[in-house]
């Protein structure tokens, strides 16, 4: 009888969903460094939201799901006029911010971009204030914003240290997911067993996969998953505060847990992987690791691969572009991530495909000089048929050197090295970049530029005088830091 029936003694919670608990719970941020790159943080991607407003493809998807809904204390999406219930904000404010390919990166063992979070972060925080300020209370301030991040890119990228969800066909949006879904229900106040029960849903969701962001079914999906992601965390986080019961052994639940459900396979082979490595490796405890060491996009919005890439090619470009028929081949030198990511052939079907392609964000710098947003769309492909004949003519190899070091964690390098050949036998040097414009090692020469940028992507927005009160905020911590969010939100509208 025994063999026909299961042992039904109900779990503790797995440890890593106690981990991540208590941590959002109880750790506390002291590194003044940590609080500091926060707010760069939150200024680079707001930004980067407001820039993507410029385009059409991303903002028919904004707005709320029922025309005329009217959300009592709504929260706001920047650069709009919506007020919206914090599950659809979430998910406006997180695509604007992803869409363009411009926020924060986190390159390790699995890639993302921990910003994404501010999707839900933003939401919830601007919408709880209302209601506190609206019921007499003190309002949250945008320190809780920051705490949050901070929280959110850690929880995201120790995940991802030592950890490929890649490389079993899984989309890294389930961290953004996880990570939004355990800092908005701190931000909603739950308690241990509802961060716990929020945590273990947001494990047995079904996740997304990798397809739409390769060859050939690359596509727009990639510029709102995140903001999909993010939104289902907030979506979660509330049910949980409904009181809905958990699910304690969603990853280690043999055969029905999400280790051997979707952890127990490579997309290469299909073979089973042994159970003892099934399980997440998590080499290091959670702190303020990942927001210390992110990398800021300052320079492109492109794919992080192909950063120093661009940077390369913008160097060799006045020495190659009164001389781009004469091109005999273009070898890019460069590691095993951007190799299995971006490298393509063939035709590229959308602005999408595009900004994901290693050889197209080489060639428009080396012949034009710069690579912006507007250089994926299809108006400007199509009225440059060189950019495509270039792509034909470059070979891409991989450098063993380039790919240890992009792993190391004393240094997570992510270089590129570029050397154009001409038909007449000569050529020029090889421009080798090994570490990007907003890595750690370049921060004090990136801050002036990502300032820069922020003021840029403002000004696309708001008239002058509004632009000047929000880089005001943000040019003093304590004061931004103390700032109600909901007045921060203010400044933020249309």
């Amino acid at each position: 009888m025994a063999k026909n029936t299961n042992q039904n003694l109900r779990p503790d919670y797995d440890e890593v969903l106690k981990d991540i608990a208590d941590y959002v719970l109880t750790f506390q941020v002291k590194n003044d460094e940590a609080w500091r790159t926060a707010r760069y943080c939150l200024m680079d991607t707001l930004g980067c939201g407001l820039l993507a407003l410029r385009f059409p493809e991303c903002t028919k998807h904004l707005g709320p799901i029922v025309e005329g809904t009217v959300v009592p204390h709504g929260a706001r999406v920047p650069g709009t006029s919506f007020r919206l219930d914090p599950v659809k904000a979430a998910w406006d404010i997180g695509c604007t911010i992803r869409w363009l390919d411009y926020n924060d990166t986190w390159l390790a063992a699995e890639w993302g971009h921990p910003s994404d979070n501010l999707g839900g972060i933003l939401a919830v925080a601007d919408h709880l204030s209302q209601q506190r300020v609206a019921s007499g209370q003190a309002p949250l301030t945008v320190r809780s914003v920051l705490e949050a991040m901070i929280m959110a890119h850690e929880i995201q990228g120790v995940l991802a240290l030592e950890n490929s969800f890649n490389r079993v066909g899984l989309d890294h949006v389930v961290l953004v997911k996880v990570a939004s879904t355990a800092v908005t229900a701190k931000l909603m106040g739950a308690n241990r067993e509802q961060i716990l029960s929020a945590l273990s849903h947001a494990w047995v969701d079904g996740q997304a996969l990798r397809t739409y962001r390769h060859a050939p079914n690359a596509g727009s999906r990639k510029s709102w998953a995140a903001g999909d992601a993010t939104s289902r965390g907030v979506r979660l986080a509330d049910i949980a505060m409904r009181g809905e019961m958990g699910i304690p052994g969603a990853l280690t639940a043999p055969q029905w847990g999400f280790y051997d459900v979707s952890f127990s396979t490579t997309n290469k082979d299909l073979k089973l992987k042994p159970e003892n490595e099934r399980e997440f490796s998590l080499s290091q405890s959670f702190g303020s690791y990942v927001m210390e060491n992110v990398l800021f996009k300052v320079s492109f919005p492109a794919e992080f691969h192909a950063q120093t890439a661009a940077e390369a090619a913008i160097t060799l470009h006045p020495k190659v572009r009164d001389r781009i028929p004469d091109i005999d081949k273009v070898v890019i030198t460069t590691h095993e991530s951007a190799i299995r990511i971006i490298s393509k052939q063939g035709a590229l079907a959308n602005p999408a495909d595009r900004d994901h392609c290693l050889q197209y964000m080489t060639a428009v710098p080396l012949i034009f000089g710069s690579l912006t947003a507007e250089h994926y769309e299809d108006e400007f492909h199509a009225e440059h048929p060189a950019i495509d004949e270039l792509r034909g003519k470059m070979e891409v190899v991989e450098d063993p050197r380039y790919t240890a070091e992009y792993l190391e964690a004393d240094k997570r390098s992510i270089a590129n090295a570029v050397q154009v050949f001409f038909k007449d036998g000569t050529c020029t040097e090889q421009v080798l970049v090994e570490y990007p414009i907003g890595h750690r090692r370049r921060r004090e020469e990136s801050i002036p530029l990502l300032e820069q940028k922020f003021r840029n992507n403002l000004s696309t927005r708001f008239p002058a005088q509004r632009s000047q009160k929000i880089i005001a905020l943000f040019a003093d911590q304590s004061v931004l830091e103390s700032t109600p969010v909901q007045l921060l939100m203010d400044q933020l509208m249309i």
